[in-house]
């Protein structure tokens, strides 16, 4: 198969798509990007039991080729000169007698060669195999027929999925449906989404699935319930994911009958013992279990006086006659007594505090589960220090592909870039290179062999884009991407990826590019930077702004903000001494205020609003210049987008753009939001003057009102102006003020507040003409946690662009109330062309 011919023409545009197949389209290429005389004609399978991932991978391979290639090749598995391609276990090869020379390879790893017109396929073991299929199908799926032989190995035995699915069919944090695997306290019937999951699952190289929340409900353990475990496990297997599950640890007492959970307590270790061979009599190859405990007041070891170790050895001796292992999550914390008047308390130390003199004293195959930072996936937070203490403890990271402080996949953020300043950052252990994903997650640097990885937490629902955003997609493939190699390229992970989902015009690829690529650093700009977390509801769904929350909560996530500074102390002369908790020669980068880099300055450092960072600029003018910037940004994906249409189905170009247009109002909302509660506090003016003076607004309680009301919100920084307008009564309402702008061309945009109470209607006129309508029911097309208030989750804006105005025009909004949404009014913003608010 010689010859590359790559991104060099379109293939005819698809008809509309929903997104159910991801990254695995297969899109026919157009002709002038195939080789009829190189499409294979036989593929060699070798394994012809059905439930075999070297058998799904000659299926796969069929279908793929089949679809890309135009033509249906022949799947057999029987050996014969007429094969033009050939997977299979190394050890299948060598029994077949076919000659191949093949390197050294680890579990699940493969070699592909694609030389001398044939294909080779060679797995360590099936999945490995499977795994080249999927590699080789992505190389054609991209027009890429370049001539290729190599191995490659995973970097982490461990590459799982945790879903925070619920028995009730409900998920924790679930942005796209509900559960794929329960539904009414049982296990789903239809396991047709399940295997569809595991496929995509398998292309990506993740090898093992919990399924179910980590705030575990016992009832899963019922006869009935394990009979629909294996139901999931065979639906799975023959993409080779394995299936495990989360466990409650107080389970003994409350499905088991008995007054105890003390993990070392005689009839607790029996019924463990007994329901784990049960479990494993259901789903002989059950991976293993996933152990909260301890934590935000789940139950766990430390209630009897046991150490975590004791815990979670309770269900490694359990799992261990089968194969079993644990992973057992550092996420322990105690928010019962956090008290901010105390400056030494902080949360970001539990990991380490509750973990370190633990090391060594953990089973063999229990892997301690480790957040990437101290916190709970805030937009930026330093590596967990936790990495350097579990020098004799299998580790893994824990990645969050769920949005769930990050825009609740309302928001576009390409995670990768994220995940690389914790994959990528130096823990110096002992004044030796230690980086997290190359070093310490390999198992390389402390001598660990085998139980080493990757968790990463995913939402995935009965929506058809599987996680209700076609964009937010890309970081559910880079995540199995780079759990596979931490030193792959953001960029290039995120081009493979375009191509794949949308195909290969280079205008889409550079475009999906171009915004994703600053996406994260956006997002950061107008939620919080300097490292002082996203300025999100805290005590609330974590969706929209609310800095007043961020302090005096009983989460420990502060800023410690007053009238004076931002920041927590984290330093050991004067903080709460987490800087101490890394190695020496990181400890005193972060001790010192200087050698601390700015994105990070807020989270080791308490510091006053006049502070001059190292760009020149003061703590809070850098504050107003980067939610201003962020702003900014986030309003250039819709236009970028507008460049894609007619080169994609218009079903994804529509539904992608709809999201893009939200957030770039949603965008300012958290701009305004955050700047107006910080200038408040602060009492210093921006220097530019933008900072509660809006040019083009006309503010909705200053106009003329019928049937509303003006009202105050809460928190006041949600309203501009601190004041909103609400119908009176349930009949149409309205507001209406003249126009004293220029006469043009402007954009005029509403912002309004889309409760889940209802669904509002709401008209724009201008004079009497009628410029547009609209619903207020995002609760029904975004999937981000809903709330009944008019707050920072609620906010929303719509615009309507080039709208010719003359000066004098009285520009009128008509409200209609629905149930509880009392079609809630903001402003009226009238834009000239470019200008962003």
């Amino acid at each position: 198969m010689r010859g590359l011919w790559f991104l060099t023409a379109l293939s005819g545009l698809a008809v509309a798509e929903d997104g159910l197949n991801a990254w695995l389209r297969y899109a026919q290429l157009p002709p002038n990007l195939t080789r009829h005389d190189g499409i294979p004609s036989t593929i060699v399978a070798l394994n012809a039991t059905e439930t075999s991932p070297v058998y799904t991978a000659g299926q796969e391979l069929q279908k793929g080729i089949s679809g890309i290639l135009g033509q249906t090749p022949n799947v057999t598995h029987e050996v014969s000169d007429a094969a033009s391609v050939v997977v299979g276990t190394v050890a299948a090869f060598n029994s077949s007698g076919i000659a191949t020379e093949v390197p050294a390879l680890e579990e699940d790893g493969f070699w592909l060669s694609t030389k001398d017109d044939k294909v080779e396929i060679v797995g360590q073991n099936e999945r490995g195999a499977l795994y080249g299929a999927f590699e080789y199908l992505s190389m054609l799926a991209q027009g890429n027929f370049t001539e290729v032989a190599y191995a490659t190995n995973p970097s982490a035995a461990i590459r799982w999925i945790n879903q925070w699915d619920n028995m009730d069919g409900s998920i924790e944090r679930g942005y796209g449906g509900s559960s794929i695997f329960f539904a009414r306290n049982g296990i789903s019937s239809n396991v047709t989404r399940i295997s569809e999951y595991a496929r995509l699952l398998a292309s990506i190289r993740v090898n093992g699935i919990i399924v179910n929340n980590v705030n575990a409900n016992a009832a899963l353990l019922s006869d009935t319930n394990m009979a629909g475990l294996a139901k999931i496990a065979d639906a799975m297997r023959p993409w080779g994911v394995r299936v495990g599950i989360s466990l409650n640890f107080a389970s003994p007492q409350s499905a088991g009958g008995l007054n105890t959970f003390d993990p070392l307590d005689s009839k607790v270790i029996s019924w463990w013992n007994g329901i784990t061979d049960k479990l494993y009599t259901h789903v002989p190859d059950l991976a293993g279990f996933l152990v909260k405990a301890n934590s935000e007041g789940q139950p766990g070891p430390i209630t009897y006086g046991r150490t975590l170790a004791e815990g979670a050895n309770l269900f490694a001796r359990a799992a261990k006659p089968h194969g079993g292992i644990v992973m057992f999550r550092a996420f322990v914390y105690d928010n019962q007594h956090l008290n901010e008047r105390n400056w030494k308390d902080d949360r970001a130390n539990a990991a380490v505090d509750y973990f370190r003199d633990l090391d060594g004293k953990f089973d063999d195959n229990v892997v301690v589960q480790v957040k990437y930072g101290p916190i709970d996936f805030q937009v930026r937070e330093p590596a967990s220090p936790l990495f350097a203490h579990l020098q004799k403890t299998a580790s893994a990271i824990e990645l969050q592909i769920t949005q769930e402080y990050l825009g609740q996949q309302c928001h576009l953020v390409y995670l990768p870039p994220l995940w690389k300043t914790i994959l990528d950052f130096d823990l110096k252990v002992d004044g030796q290179k230690s980086v997290i994903g190359e070093d310490v997650l390999s198992g390389r640097r402390f001598n660990k062999t085998g139980l080493t990885g990757y968790a990463g937490v995913v939402n995935v629902g009965q929506h058809p884009t599987w996680l209700g955003s076609h964009l937010s997609m890309s970081n559910l493939y880079a995540y199995g991407r780079l759990a596979w190699d931490p030193n792959l390229d953001s960029a290039a992970i995120l081009d493979d990826w375009t191509r794949l989902t949308f195909g290969l015009s280079e205008t889409v690829v550079n475009t999906v590019a171009s915004m994703s690529l600053v996406s994260w650093e956006a997002y950061e700009n107008y939620t919080g930077n300097l490292g002082v977390q996203t300025l999100t509801d805290i005590t609330g769904p974590h969706y929209g702004p609310n800095p007043q929350s961020m302090d005096n909560n009983a989460w420990g996530q502060w800023t410690r903000a007053d009238a004076y500074g931002i920041g927590m102390d984290r330093t050991v002369k004067n903080g709460t001494g987490f800087a101490g908790q890394y190695p020496e020669e990181v400890a005193a980068q972060f001790e010192d205020i200087e050698t601390t880099p700015d994105d990070l300055l807020l989270w080791f450092h308490h510091v006053p609003y006049t502070h001059v960072l190292k760009n020149g600029k003061t703590v809070i003018q850098h504050f107003y210049d980067a939610h201003y910037a962020g702003a900014e940004t986030a309003a250039t994906f819709p236009k970028q987008w507008e460049a894609v249409k007619g080169l994609i189905d218009d079903q994804r170009y529509d539904e992608v753009l709809f999201r893009l247009t939200y957030q770039a109002g949603h965008a300012i909302v958290w701009r305004d939001s955050i700047n107006t509660f910080y200038n408040s506090l602060s009492k210093i003016a921006d220097e530019q003057k933008r900072v509660g003076n809006h040019t083009w607004r006309i503010e909705a309680e200053s106009m003329t009102l019928r049937n509303y009301r003006s009202a105050t919100v809460n928190p006041f920084e949600m309203a501009s102006n601190l004041h909103v307008v609400q119908a009176s009564g349930g009949s149409t309402a309205s507001v209406s003020a003249p126009l004293n702008f220029t006469s043009g061309t402007y954009d005029i945009a509403v912002a309004y507040y889309d409760l889940a109470g209802g669904s509002a209607s709401y008209e724009l006129f201008v004079n009497d003409k009628s410029i547009g309508k609209w619903v207020g029911d995002n609760e029904s097309k975004l999937g981000y946690t809903t709330t009944n208030g008019v707050n920072g989750h609620s906010a929303t804006r719509i615009t309507f662009k080039r709208i010719e105005v003359k000066e004098g025009d009285t520009v009128r909004v008509e409200g209609k109330p629905s149930g509880s949404e009392s079609a809630p009014l903001d402003y009226v913003a009238v834009l000239p062309p470019g200008v962003v608010d």
